[in-house]
C-alpha cells in the first residue's frame, strides 16, 4: 500500500497505459484523479476503481488548456487537501511525413504531448509538498520511424522539460521522472500505419500497459527516493536490439 492516503492526478487516464497506472496507483491505496477529455473513457476507469474498492473522481479536462489544467489540479487538490502524485500520460500521434505535416497537425500533438506537461506541472508543484511527478515519454525520443516528427518531437522535449524541472524540484523534495514504453497493446499502438505496414517492427517485443503501470508506481513510490531526472527505458529491450 505505498500509495496509502495519498492523491494521485492521472492524465489520459480513460485507457490504454493511463487507466493502467491509475488502477495500479489505486490497488495501492491511492486516491485517483482522472483527468481526460474522454469522459465515457475517464467515467469508466473510475467505475473499475470504485468496483474494485478503491476510490477516484474523474475531472473533464483538455489537457493543453491552461484553464482546464488549474481547474483539474486545483479540484484535486480540494478533494482531500493535499496532492502527492502528478502522472502526465496523455497523449497522440500524427502519421504524416513532414511535407504533408499540417501546422495545426504539429501544434495539436506538441499541445496534447508536451505543454500539457508543463502546464500540469505549473499548476501542480505548488500543491506537492515532496512526492513525484511521472511522465509518460517513449522510445521514440531515442529512435523513431518515419511519419511520426512531430511525436518523436514532441517525446524528445519531454525528456529533456524533465531533466530540466527536476533540478528546480530540489528544494521541493520533489522528484521528477520520465518512463518511455516500447511497443505496447494500446489503441494508440494499433493505429499506427507503420505498425500495420511492417514497418515498424513489433512483434515479439509488445508489452501491456500493466507493464508500464508497474515502472510508473515504481517511479512515484517513495522507495525510489533517490531517483530524479532520469528516463526509466520499458521495451522489452527493443533499444538494445536495434
Amino acid at each position: 500500500m505505498r500509495f496509502s492516503g495519498k492523491v494521485c492526478l492521472v492524465t489520459g487516464g480513460g485507457s490504454g497505459i493511463g487507466r493502467a497506472a491509475a488502477e495500479r496507483l489505486a490497488s495501492e491505496g491511492g486516491r485517483i484523479v482522472v483527468a481526460d477529455i474522454d469522459e465515457a473513457g475517464g467515467q469508466e476507469t473510475v467505475a473499475r476503481i470504485s468496483a474494485a474498492g478503491g476510490e477516484a473522481i474523474f475531472v473533464r479536462t483538455d489537457v493543453g488548456d491552461a484553464d482546464d489544467v488549474r481547474r483539474a489540479v486545483d479540484r484535486a487538490a480540494r478533494w482531500h487537501g493535499r496532492l502527492d502524485v502528478v502522472v502526465n500520460d496523455a497523449g497522440m500521434m500524427t502519421f504524416d511525413p513532414v511535407v504533408t505535416l499540417s501546422v495545426d497537425d504539429w501544434d495539436r500533438v506538441l499541445r496534447v504531448n508536451l505543454r500539457s506537461v508543463f502546464l500540469f506541472s505549473q499548476h501542480a508543484l505548488p500543491h506537492l509538498r515532496g512526492g513525484a511527478i511521472v511522465n509518460v515519454s517513449s522510445v521514440h525520443a531515442h529512435e523513431t520511424t518515419a511519419n511520426v516528427s512531430a511525436y518523436a518531437a514532441s517525446k524528445g522535449g519531454m525528456e529533456a522539460f524533465t531533466r530540466a524541472l527536476s533540478r528546480e524540484c530540489v528544494d521541493r523534495k520533489v522528484r521528477v521522472n520520465c518512463v518511455a514504453p516500447g511497443a505496447v497493446d494500446t489503441p494508440l499502438l494499433w493505429s499506427n500505419p507503420n505498425v500495420k505496414s511492417g514497418a515498424e517492427k513489433v512483434e515479439g517485443a509488445i508489452g501491456r500497459p500493466e507493464d508500464i503501470a508497474a515502472a510508473i508506481a515504481f517511479l512515484a513510490a517513495d522507495e525510489a527516493r533517490f531517483i530524479t531526472g532520469t528516463t526509466l527505458v520499458v521495451d522489452g529491450g527493443r533499444l538494445d536490439i536495434l
